[in-house]
This record gives structure tokens, C-alpha cells and sequence, in this order.
């Protein structure tokens, strides 16, 4: 595993996907507190795992792609964040999701903000965007608190999505609209 891709913050750890995950993964991807919102929706066994081969090759095609994510403290699985390339042609998105025992804690804007850095600042990213329901405040104050800025809305399955992103400028600073 190359080092360069392990992520850490002030009490998480954030490793490139393996297959030592895909237990874990099975069970996120499966509850419906958690995946019933995301793109894809709900995982299936057979799903995750062939999931788990695209977003192990996507580190090799990219250089960016999934993370596990872990407390430091225990190594216990709390979620995942990620950049992959949006089916629909918006552009690289940031995603995340976690256990519903560790929502409300901070996880999620804290690997969401070091995937956000890694993917301007290591994987060359001159931008990056973030898709929520309009409905998901959590998400959306999430995305707000790491400095993605409400782009457009749009319609997705019957719902109002909004797009946020993230643009490094030509400077290397900050993030603008």
C-alpha cells in the first residue's frame, strides 16, 4: 500500500480500500440509514464486492479513490469517504458516508476536509465537487463547514439535488465559487 495514501487527522485514520474491508463495507453499504441516500443506493453482497474491484483499480487508473476509514484510537471501521469520477459527467465528486452510531461526531466533516486537501494537493484536482439532497442538511453543512461552495441545483430520481464544489485557483489558495 503506498503510504503517500494513507490520510490521517487529529483521530482518524484513512486507508486506500482492500479486500481486508470488504466486511465492513458489506455492512455499510447494506444499511439502509447510510446508503439508502447515496447514488447507488442500497449494496447487496455481490455488489459491494464487485464495487470493492472498481475502487481498488481506481487508485491504480486515478490516483485517487476510496478510503476506509478508521478511528486512530481503535482501528474500529466508522465509514468512508471518497473522489471518483461522477457517472452523469459533473466532474470528480467527494462523497462519504458513516455508521449511524458515529453521525454527529465530526467524522465526516473531518475525512471529508483531508480527502478534499488530498485531492487538490496531491492528486492535482483543480476541482472537485460534492452532490447532496437538498434536503440532507447534514451533508450540506458538512460540504459548507470544508469550504465547498453551492453551485447549481438539479433533479435527480425526483429529488432536488444541489452541487457543490470546491476550486483550487490558479494561486494554489482557497476555494471559490
Amino acid at each position: 500500500m503506498n503510504p503517500f495514501r494513507t490520510l490521517r487527522t487529529a483521530r482518524l485514520v484513512l486507508t486506500p480500500v482492500s479486500g481486508a474491508d470488504l466486511p465492513s463495507l458489506r455492512a455499510i453499504k447494506a444499511d439502509p440509514r447510510v446508503f439508502a441516500v447515496m447514488l447507488r443506493g442500497i449494496r447487496n453482497a455481490i455488489e459491494t464486492a464487485e464495487d470493492l474491484a472498481r475502487d481498488v483499480m481506481a487508485w491504480g487508473e486515478h490516483g485517487y479513490g476510496m478510503w476506509s476509514v478508521r478511528e486512530t484510537a481503535d482501528n474500529r471501521f466508522v465509514g468512508i469517504t471518497c473522489l471518483e469520477n461522477r457517472p452523469d459527467g459533473r466532474g470528480v465528486a467527494l462523497r462519504f458516508a458513516f455508521s449511524p452510531e458515529v453521525q454527529g461526531h465530526g467524522y465526516a466533516r473531518e475525512a471529508a476536509a483531508r480527502a478534499l486537501r488530498f485531492g487538490h494537493d496531491q492528486a492535482g484536482l483543480r476541482r472537485i465537487v460534492a452532490v447532496t439532497r437538498e434536503a440532507n442538511f447534514a451533508s450540506r453543512t458538512v460540504l459548507g463547514a470544508i469550504g465547498m461552495v453551492a453551485f447549481e441545483e438539479f433533479i435527480q430520481h425526483g429529488h432536488l439535488m444541489v452541487l457543490f464544489e470546491s476550486v483550487r485557483g490558479d494561486d494554489g489558495l482557497g476555494a471559490v465559487g
